[in-house]
């Protein structure tokens, strides 16, 4: 059976290279939309465990979206200033997208950048906090704007922007190398064990447990006739997690686009998409003098903007342009959990965000009730789209919180020489951990739905649909 799927994968990627190949005189086109998905003053916000409203905005979230196209082909990818992508709206985003502007919702990729500082609009936490509400106030006065309704459409409309604009364009790739902001944030401690993030200046730490990513992948696009700069992707692996508080804001890919504005004009427009960083974030322990906040953000945001500045120079133009997509999901298995314990996770909800739980138990009895309602059936779907823009460029998105090790991977082995390899599109089902730190624990495991060993089967798919890809 599994010879007989992977037939069926192959010969559906030999279909669609054959159509890549068909147009492959057409010029490669690209469009750019843009649209603010800035959720009303007062609406919760996303990414800890404690229930936060914001109180105003420091920078505007965005969905930025880009179709490629060449003859009949396309392909679109749109990156929002938020903490993750349900699958039902992204779904519902891809839907909508292929009815006005015909691009198929299977090569249509919608994903988070990851921003702690977006809204919290789904999952268990948001359904605990809004039921709170109502039963103290009679409604959830934080909740009287229907955002997850307001998302799809502008995702879709971004799509539309898009598509619209599509113009023939030159494309430029390659990868820079930034070392100073990212660290692996899980650590061997002295007494054996392994643990996330254990604090600045820690006498405990004897090492890192895992590398980080240096790689700075970037994509330019300009447009053919006058050779202005249009778009840029680009692709690094660390976490947006710089900022806390309470207003909205983009985290530090926002001062990447500042930084390019400057040097390529002041509508050019920046796509950040975030590299398997489920281990990676800008903590750096041997020291206790980092910047905090928006200052923090601004700081990492600008060295990133000058390395990418950096490399322009360095990028090389691709002359085939050759535009294929390639698109798969399978099922691996979700974590499995006694009645006892969902029975113990559902009485203990009520008191996440208080003391009478630690952290790590309030991760997993939110972990527990989220596995519950999403993956009753025993698996976790993982959706990977692979884009093949040249002979050497590919595209390859994965849903989650990917640890490093798999993404490195994934470029280890894939046949093009410049590959971005983007997270969290699509669908969130949280962290996605090797083999190696499942037995090692800590709080990434214990955030994770994915059994041991669905990370591996990920990245090979990633693999297999990268390689059908290849020239």
């Amino acid at each position: 059976m599994q010879g007989h799927v992977r037939t069926l994968v192959l010969l559906a990627a030999t279909v669609m290279l054959a159509v890549g190949a068909l147009q492959a005189a057409e010029p490669l086109k690209a469009g750019v939309g843009v649209v603010d998905i800035t959720p009303p003053l007062g609406y919760r916000m996303a990414g800890y465990y404690n229930e936060r409203r914001n109180t105003g905005t420091h920078d505007p979230l965005l969905a930025k979206a880009i179709v490629f196209q060449q003859g009949d082909v396309r392909a679109a990818l749109v990156e929002c200033d938020i903490v993750n992508m349900p699958a039902d709206v992204s779904a519902k985003a891809r839907a909508l997208a292929e009815r006005s502007t015909g691009i198929p919702g299977r090569q249509i990729v919608v994903a988070a950048t990851h921003s702690h500082t977006g809204p919290l609009f789904s999952g268990p936490l948001r359904k605990l906090w809004s039921e709170q509400a109502t039963a103290r106030q009679g409604k959830d006065d934080a909740e009287s704007f229907d955002y997850p309704a307001a998302l799809v459409e502008r995702i879709a409309r971004a799509i539309e922007e898009a598509a619209k604009s599509a113009k023939p364009a030159r494309l430029a790739a390659g990868t820079g190398e930034e070392t100073r902001l990212s660290f692996n944030r899980r650590f061997h401690l002295k007494d054996g064990t392994v643990r996330f993030n254990p604090g600045r200046l820690n006498p405990d730490i004897v090492r890192p447990a895992g590398p980080i990513d240096p790689a700075v992948n970037l994509l330019l696009l300009t447009d053919a006739s006058t050779g202005k700069p249009l778009v840029s992707i680009t692709n690094f692996a660390m976490h947006l997690d710089t900022i806390g508080g309470t207003e909205y804001a983009a985290d530090y890919p926002y001062h990447v686009e500042r930084r390019l504005r400057e040097k390529l004009g002041s509508d050019f427009v920046s796509i950040f998409g975030t590299g398997t960083c489920g281990d990676i974030n800008h903590i750096d322990v041997s020291r206790d003098n980092q910047l905090k906040g928006h200052a923090e953000a601004e700081r990492i945001g600008l060295a990133l903007g000058e390395t990418v500045v950096a490399t322009l120079p360095k990028l090389v133009e691709q002359r085939e342009a050759s535009l294929a997509v390639c698109q798969k999901a399978i099922d691996v298995p979700a974590q499995k959990f006694s009645a006892d314990e969902v029975g113990k996770a559902k009485q203990r909800m009520a008191k996440i965000g208080t003391r009478d739980l630690t952290f790590l138990e309030q991760v997993e009895t939110n972990k527990i009730v989220d596995v519950m309602q999403r993956y009753a059936s025993g698996t976790v779907p993982l959706e990977v789209v692979a884009i093949r823009l040249s002979p050497d460029v590919a595209i390859v998105t994965l849903p989650g919180e990917v640890f490093v090790e798999l993404g490195l991977a994934i470029k280890q082995a894939s046949p093009f020489k410049t590959t971005l390899v983007i997270e969290l599109s699509n669908d969130s089902p949280a962290y996605i951990p090797t083999k190696k730190a499942f037995a090692e624990g800590s709080y990434e495991i214990v955030n994770s739905r994915v059994a041991a060993g669905g990370g591996e089967k990920l990245a090979d798919l990633a693999i297999s649909l990268l390689k059908a890809l290849s020239p």
